[in-house]
């Protein structure tokens, strides 16, 4: 019966299931692992923020979703960027790493990016960022149980304590190296940013099994985001620096949408937010962050709330993104004629 099946078999189950998942044709024609808290990964939104401050800045970033399915998704990424103002350019590295179904599909991104900024005129400024980063990707074969290798009642061991063969055929290639080319631009003045960024605008093949049709080529993303900051300053030193900024992100990447709304505070020393997430055919979570600033660092917790078919009983995701401004700690802080404050 399978109400009296095991813990064992239930956890292979679970992993069919993200198997599944990851590999089904439509899926697998490549969703990008996005973070919730995109204001602390901005250059996995768009290049273009490459240089937000003319210290070094650095992010580190850590994302584990849906934990109670065999923790299905983890990512991690590190970035650092700053802002070179005899050039009006910006220089960017960021590395991501992403592992999908406990270490069954594993991807690591390593990207330099470039950036420059014109002024339009008075206030008014625009960036354009261009990204060039080498992906891998990597199956490891041994993790995956197959369904011939599942017994009913015993899971996939023995009675002697050895694993259930399985007639699947390894690959000859379980991995790939692509080059991945991206872009974007970033149009800002004091009240309001509007960007898009595009991400694998070379659609690079990732034919991870060999040339397995549903592997081929990465869809481009279309990263469309906007928002306003409505400063609290009043002059003293309560309010200095606090603002809301009210913010909308919208992403599209082969039959998969996603739509972001909510708002990020900063008030004193602390940080927080609130944002619903859609999926155009379904509400997908709200999302929560609280943080903390200490001098030249920024630290952030946030919690997806999943609301859709899914339920929370898949553990929802957890997220903790940290800044490193090397700017608090220089002689004098830059002051910046814009409304960027939430991504620095």
């Amino acid at each position: 019966m399978i109400c009296e099946l095991s813990m064992n078999l239930k956890r292979h189950i679970y992993t069919l299931l993200v198997f599944a998942l990851l590999f089904s044709p439509i899926l697998l024609q490549g969703q990008d692992p996005v973070y919730s808290q995109f204001y602390n990964a901005p250059l996995q939104l768009n290049p273009a923020f490459a240089g937000n401050t003319t210290y070094p800045l650095f992010h580190v970033n850590s994302r584990v979703q849906w934990p109670n399915i065999a923790n299905a998704y983890t990512t991690y990424s590190a970035s650092y960027d700053q802002y070179f103002e005899r050039t009006n350019s910006g220089l960017g590295l960021n590395i991501v790493s992403d592992d999908a179904g406990n270490g069954i599909l594993k991807t690591i991104n390593i990207g330099g990016i470039y950036s420059y900024r014109l002024q339009l005129r008075e206030g008014y400024n625009i960036k354009i960022g261009l990204e060039a980063a080498y992906v891998q990707t990597r199956l490891d074969w041994n993790k995956l149980v197959f369904s011939d290798q599942i017994d009913p009642g015993a899971g996939i061991i023995t009675a002697g304590g050895s694993i259930l063969p399985s007639t699947e055929i390894q690959p000859n290639n379980l991995s790939s190296g692509y080059l991945d080319i991206s872009t974007g631009f970033l149009l800002y003045n004091p009240l309001f940013y509007v960007g898009l960024g595009l991400k694998h605008i070379n659609t690079p093949e990732n034919n991870v099994l060999g040339g397995t049709q549903s592997f081929i080529g990465v869809p481009t993303r279309f990263t469309l985001h906007g928002g306003m900051q409505i400063n609290f300053d009043r002059g003293n030193k309560v309010d200095e620096g606090a603002f809301i900024s009210p913010n909308v992100l919208l992403i599209k990447q082969g039959g998969f949408y996603q739509v972001n709304v909510g708002a990020y505070t900063s008030v004193r020393n602390l940080l927080g937010g609130i944002w619903f997430r859609h999926t155009v055919n379904n509400s997908d979570a709200v999302i929560f962050s609280i943080g903390a600033k200490i001098d030249a660092f920024k630290i952030q917790y946030s919690f997806d709330y999943t609301i859709s078919e899914l339920s929370i009983n898949s553990g929802g995701a957890h997220e903790i993104g940290i800044k490193v401004a090397l700017e608090s700690l220089g002689p004098k802080k830059s002051k910046y004629n814009d409304c960027l404050a939430m991504f620095r």
